[in-house]
């Protein structure tokens, strides 16, 4: 575990010192787009590789092997839509992290979030705070959202407000 932590903060580390690899001229010309391509002029300083070039990505840039494509948090990250995809998965809480998809609407999302964390699971992106998702169950728990006698009240269409030409 601790080997674990100690090459996150490598990695972390190198990611600071890595450089935005950018394409040759991108800044020069609005036409030649920011996303990377490898440059192939033959008088290419970049290609040459000297000092005065813009750095290209190579090996070196790479994160140690053991923890590549692992969240920042050191979690495998799992992609969630309901209850079945955690049970079929074989998921295990010190290694998983789940990611609720952005698909789901608010009701599924928090009885799925409910059940990851009673299995103790991380879940990666709750997206509201824990007193905003009490007050939304409290909510959904009074499910009066409006009283009858209010709206029996409140005329929301008047006569006066419909301009219908006869």
């Amino acid at each position: 575990m601790a080997q674990k932590e100690r090459l996150l903060e490598i990695r972390k580390r190198m990611k600071k010192k890595r450089p935005s690899f950018r394409r040759v001229e991108s800044w020069r010309y609005v036409r030649v787009k920011d996303s990377w391509r490898k440059a192939r002029g033959i008088d290419s300083q970049t290609r040459k590789k000297t000092k005065t070039g813009v750095r290209s990505p190579s090996v070196g840039y790479r994160s140690p092997k053991k923890i590549r494509g692992l969240h920042p948090s050191g979690y495998q990250e799992v992609r969630i839509n309901n209850k079945n995809d955690m049970e079929m998965l074989n998921l295990s809480p010190k290694k998983h992290a789940i990611k609720i998809s952005g698909r789901l609407g608010s009701k599924k999302r928090l009885d799925l979030i409910d059940y990851a964390q009673k299995r103790n699971f991380h879940v990666l992106n709750l997206g509201i705070s824990q007193k905003e998702m009490e007050e939304f169950e409290t909510m959904l728990e009074d499910k009066d959202f409006l009283d009858e006698e209010e709206l029996e009240d409140e005329d929301f269409l008047d006569e006066e407000d419909l301009d219908i030409d006869e």
